[in-house]
């Protein structure tokens, strides 16, 4: 199979969605990467919210669900995992050659000379130079946000690039941006190379996973859902399980391969 995996698998690991179960925004959308290059207010925003949200990320662990696609990988019945998400729930689960079509929130890259480092370093140069903030708290949001709102983030100190002082942006796919095309090229590949596709805790409600169904469905090759709610695709599905992430892929694995537990 060829698995394409979104935000609903991860809830079950405290980070929470996006989207209802009729796929509309639960909160305002993303900041989108023009708007936080151009405005330097938009971006103490951001990574005021981010400091706050951070460690939820950073302390969160695999569930159920992600463990039951490691084992399907096992059994070498997942060729290709694809994912969504930013988390890298996947690879702390020991699931092997994920491709991250969003990119990686543990990782942050300066605009200017590329350069990256960890999501972690930049974490204790934001609590160092906001020690007042770093004692706030909050709501958690999806990927490492937190519904904290100020309108007096005007002394909030945000680090440059360590190298070169440009601007500093987490290595991820912005809300209206584009995959880069090799990873979706790649992807396509790994796609062409399976003999199904499976959707897990995704609405593909952005054409950066939607895409695919189409294209497996170009190719003739069956697809299946588990997801609760709408989702863009439904009308490409030959079969679709509106239940938990985590406890159907365990019924799944275990009708698949009842010797494992």
């Amino acid at each position: 199979m060829f698995v394409l995996t979104g935000a609903g698998i991860s809830t079950g690991s405290g980070i929470p969605d996006y989207r209802d179960r009729f796929g509309h925004w639960k909160r305002r959308p993303p900041v989108m990467l023009q708007d936080f290059i151009r405005d330097a207010s938009i971006r103490r925003r951001y990574w005021a919210r981010s400091m706050i949200g951070w460690p939820v990320i950073a302390n969160a662990r695999p569930n159920a669900a992600h463990d039951a696609l490691t084992r399907l990988q096992a059994i070498a019945l997942v060729h290709r995992l694809v994912t969504q998400n930013v988390d890298g729930l996947h690879q702390r689960a020991g699931s092997a050659g994920v491709v991250e079509l969003h990119g990686s929130i543990a990782v942050v890259v300066c605009v200017e000379c590329h350069a990256e480092m960890s999501r972690q370093r930049v974490q204790q140069m934001l609590e160092d130079a906001n020690p007042d903030h770093a004692r706030l708290g909050a709501a958690t949001a999806p990927d490492g946000d937190a519904d904290f709102e100020s309108n007096d983030l005007d002394a909030f100190e945000i680090p440059d690039c360590p190298w070169c002082g440009g601007i500093l942006r987490p290595n991820v796919v912005f809300f209206g941006d584009s995959v880069p095309k090799d990873r979706v090229t790649a992807t396509m590949e790994a796609l062409e190379q399976s003999e199904a596709m499976l959707v897990v805790g995704s609405s593909l409600m952005t054409y950066s996973g939607y895409r695919f169904c189409e294209y497996a469905r170009q190719m003739n090759k069956p697809i299946a859902a588990i997801n609760v709610g709408r989702t863009r695709a439904d009308h490409l599905f030959q079969m679709k399980v509106e239940q938990p992430c985590a406890d159907t892929l365990a019924s799944l694995l275990h009708m698949l391969h009842p010797a494992t537990k």
